[in-house]
């Protein structure tokens, strides 16, 4: 593996053990300043020790992590001005108002960002003099993210940013995120819901039995070794034989049911343009016409063989 001295985040054969349980097991990628990464894996894949590696919180048994070039383990003090980290939980102390320990936390960095703005940016306006303890569980987990970014760091880490969120808090914090990556900050995130990954990561690293099984953007991951197809419905009985002898050579032409057809290869519009035509020179209404492409749930599925559960 190729690993750019630039790299914002670089692990290296990371393993982390606790007695006879392997939770992370040679495991090794490479985030890219200014990107959105994604980490997804099963529970117990051994996403969350790795992040929480890289964050300091843990150390490694053996292998190498590099943070903005340094050592989480043995520089923490000098990475965490410019690290931001969003907890599940933890944190905050109970009894805070929730505006009360987001200043707390502007007030440790040099260059915050303006907590009213981010306040209102994140609906936690009519909450912002409930205490902690008195916020729903979606308020939390936006506090929590307000108080992660409210510094301004170079590098954040969102674990599960928009559990229990509604849809419209759900769509500001993508919306945060984007604006993060535009203003050129590294986002390493993750996640159980597969749309919010395939909406807002350029790279995604699948990670199973404590090793990444499969890295790429989400739209060579869900291209890559599998065929996409194309479905119509049309009178039973179609002479596919002549439909293939028009189609490009790695396309196949199925009858999968009575009237319900599949073209499989490489769907792109000239494929499709070459459907409707051979359709149309036979006299054919191709109904239902639709494209179906692999998700990077189903990717996800058929790596490990498990379905993504909070």
């Amino acid at each position: 593996m190729d690993h750019p001295q630039s790299a914002a985040v670089e692990i290296v054969d990371l393993v982390k053990t606790y007695g006879d349980k392997t939770a992370v097991d040679g495991l090794g990628l490479v985030v890219e300043h200014g990107t959105v990464t994604a980490v997804l894996g099963p529970n117990g894949a051994g996403k969350t020790t790795t992040i929480e590696v890289c964050e300091g919180y843990r150390r490694a048994d053996s292998g190498t992590v590099r943070v903005l070039g340094l050592d989480p383990a043995a520089q923490g003090e000098q990475l965490r001005p410019r690290v931001g980290v969003m907890l599940q939980s933890g944190g905050v102390y109970a009894g805070a108002r929730a505006d009360e320990m987001l200043r707390h936390v502007a007030k440790l960095h040099a260059d915050p960002l303006d907590v009213p703005m981010l306040i209102e940016r994140l609906g936690l306006g009519s909450c912002g003099r409930t205490t902690y303890r008195r916020l729903s569980g979606g308020q939390q987990q936006r506090l929590a993210l307000a108080m992660a970014v409210v510094g301004r760091p170079e590098l954040v880490f969102l674990d599960e940013p928009t559990a229990g969120l509604d849809p419209q808090a759900r769509r500001a914090t993508w919306d945060l995120v984007a604006d993060l990556r535009a203003d050129g900050v590294t986002v390493v995130l993750t996640t159980h819901f597969m749309d919010e990954a395939e909406r807002l990561a350029d790279q995604v690293h699948i990670v199973d039995r404590g090793r990444v099984i499969a890295s790429g953007s989400p739209e060579a991951l869900c291209r890559d070794g599998a065929e996409n197809s194309l479905r119509f419905s049309g009178p039973p009985g179609l002479d596919l034989t002549a439909m293939a002898a028009a189609l490009p050579a790695d396309a196949k032409a199925f009858e999968v049911a009575r009237g319900s057809y599949r073209v499989e290869g490489d769907i792109d519009p000239q494929l499709l343009a070459t459907v409707t035509a051979w359709c149309a020179q036979h006299g054919v209404m191709p109904e239902k016409l639709t494209v179906e492409r692999r998700t990077l749930e189903d990717v996800f599925l058929e790596l490990t063989g498990r379905e993504l559960r909070a």
